[in-house]
């Protein structure tokens, strides 16, 4: 096993989950398995129970693992699957150690960070690196390992020992660091500054870990001048110091390693072989400028509660730009947020109402993602009548779909008050109802999460069609409340179409709406599978619905 480690210096969000996914891309288009690990070393279990606005969105694996956002990045740029294991955290390291302690499986010894902590972290790498990820059984070549955070954060220090100790137990020669750090431009001279990477290298290298490369994060492309100062302070050989500056599109960041000789390099230090043959990178490289070549646009107007951090949102954002790609239209996100479109907000703030309102009524199509808590719940009710009542095409996804549901219960069957009991627990019509395996003290893992199957009910229907012609799906789950099974036949009978069940008939997975444009809504969270050639079919629907408006 080759493991290629990523770690990232002087601040956080500079792109460490995108170098390691290309430098994995990269890997794979010379036909070697590939998969990847994330390292977060917050205390949290997992990401479950995260306020989008900490940490982004919560992205869910087949397995019902809820992750950190980057192994989306990871399953995308792959277009592998990966389990709960593939993020390793601190919580879970140290419960495992614990859990050890607690058995007598230490006899007697005292249990220390070194070397009992540092040992699980080796064990779990070691471990998960050998697990099949691509759906064939097959055992990858190379894992790809991001620690989160910032070198010389006090959090991260068990992981960098871990590492440290972990190139002498795999081989130097199996094992390649790439670091990931800032070379900002001050003021008006346009200077370059090499300093912040400077500092980060040397900590790292009175940890232990020496860089084998460093990628750059800059605005322009590294001066020459630059990289050399960068070569001889930072103990790295000049044609190791890559550039990542801004690109055009995201898909674009392999190429732009590619032209640095990025691949060959990594080859010849983990003595790997090189092809002449890569049609996957071609297909890649035809990806990218077809991204770039794309003229007219699609709006989409994305009706959510956390739309001020736009990672709350990472999948469902990429599953749009992947159906829009498809379409052969850029995509444009109108973000709205739901509160500013209730009444109260018009006395509170007009103008942010009114500028809602006009946002909603001027996009080509609605999308009301998923989300928790009753803040804006209003306002998207408000949103999916407008989009039902004016033909507009609509997607729903998990709360969007509960939310169309209800708004269909209170305008179309004339039920004053119907609602969800996770908002109106007096409710006088429950139209959405807590699930019986949740549960309401403990808020993480407890859920529905995960991969579940949905039988599509009849060949005459929108989804049918989406999910070309398969009557059974697999998408994955993330939800305690669902659609109220005592009014379902009610609902039908006014036009609202339950088309999807669970294997069972009891829960209901997809909604249609009769004589409409594209009124869809899905229980599971379909953008956690689109991938930038397969687009999620939901999402693709409505992209498609909402162009062919414009066209």
């Amino acid at each position: 096993m080759r493991y290629v480690v990523v770690s990232g210096g002087v601040l956080s969000g500079l792109g460490k989950g995108v170098t390691a996914s290309s430098i994995g891309m990269l890997l794979k288009s010379l036909g070697y398995k590939v998969t990847a690990i994330k390292i977060d070393p917050y205390l949290n279990s997992d990401a479950g129970t995260m306020s989008p606005f900490e940490h982004g969105e919560v992205f869910v694996l087949d397995d019902g693992g809820e992750v950190d956002l980057d192994l989306g990045n990871y399953e995308r740029f792959l277009d592998i699957t990966l389990t709960r294991d593939n993020n390793l955290t601190t919580g879970k390291v140290y419960s495992k150690v614990i859990e050890a302690e607690r058995r007598g499986d230490y006899l007697g010894k005292t249990v220390q960070v070194v070397p009992h902590i540092t040992d699980e972290i080796q064990d779990w790498i070691e471990r998960v690196a050998s697990i099949p990820v691509d759906g064939n059984g097959d055992q990858p070549d190379v894992c790809v390992v991001e620690l989160g955070g910032t070198v010389g954060d006090i959090e991260s220090a068990p992981f960098i020992e871990a590492l440290r100790q972990f190139q002498f137990r795999v081989g130097k020669e199996n094992f390649v660091l790439v670091h990931v750090s800032l070379v900002p431009v001050v003021g008006v001279v346009g200077e370059q500054k090499t300093k912040p990477s400077q500092h980060t290298v040397k900590e790292l290298r009175a940890a232990g870990l020496s860089p084998d490369f460093l990628v750059c994060r800059s605005e322009e492309p590294l001066k020459d001048a630059t990289k050399e100062k960068l070569a001889l302070f930072c103990h790295v050989d000049k044609t190791h110091v890559l550039s990542a500056h801004d690109v055009s599109n995201i898909y674009r960041v392999p190429i732009l390693l590619e032209e640095q000789n990025t691949t060959q390099m990594i080859v010849d230090k983990l003595q790997l072989e090189m092809r002449e043959e890569r049609p996957l990178f071609d297909s890649w490289k035809k990806m990218a400028d077809h991204v770039d070549s794309l003229e007219k646009e699609v709006t989409i107007a994305m009706v959510g509660k956390y739309t001020g951090l736009s990672d709350s949102y990472l999948s469902v954002i990429k599953a749009l730009q992947h159906s829009a790609f498809k379409v052969g239209a850029k995509m444009n996100i109108c973000w709205v947020e739901a509160a500013s479109l209730e009444p109260e907000s018009k006395e509170s703030e007009p103008e942010m109402y009114s500028q809602s309102w006009s946002d909603l009524q001027s996009a080509d199509g609605i999308l009301v993602p998923g989300g928790f808590g009753n803040r804006g719940i209003e306002g998207k009710i408000l949103a999916a009548n407008f989009a039902r009542v004016n033909n507009v095409p609509y997607l729903g996804v998990c709360l969007g779909l509960q939310i169309a549901v209800i708004e269909f219960a209170r305008n179309v069957l004339g039920l004053e008050g119907a609602n969800s009991t996770e908002f109106d627990e007096d409710t006088p019509h429950p139209t959405v109802i807590f699930m019986p395996e949740g549960s309401k003290t403990h808020m993480g893992g407890t859920m529905r999460l995960g991969s579940r199957q949905t039988n599509i009910q009849t060949e005459d229907c929108v989804a049918y069609e989406l999910y070309g012609g398969d009557m059974e799906i697999h998408e994955r789950h993330r939800h305690r409340y669902e659609v109220n099974p005592d009014m379902i036949s009610q609902l039908e009978g006014a036009g609202l179409r339950f088309v999807g069940k669970d294997t069972e008939g009891q829960r209901m997975e997809i909604i249609e709406l009769e004589g409409h444009p594209y009124f869809f809504g899905t229980q599971y969270h379909p953008e956690f599978k689109s991938r930038p050639t397969r687009p999620s079919p939901p999402f693709f629907g409505l992209v498609k619905a909402a162009f062919s408006r414009i066209e």
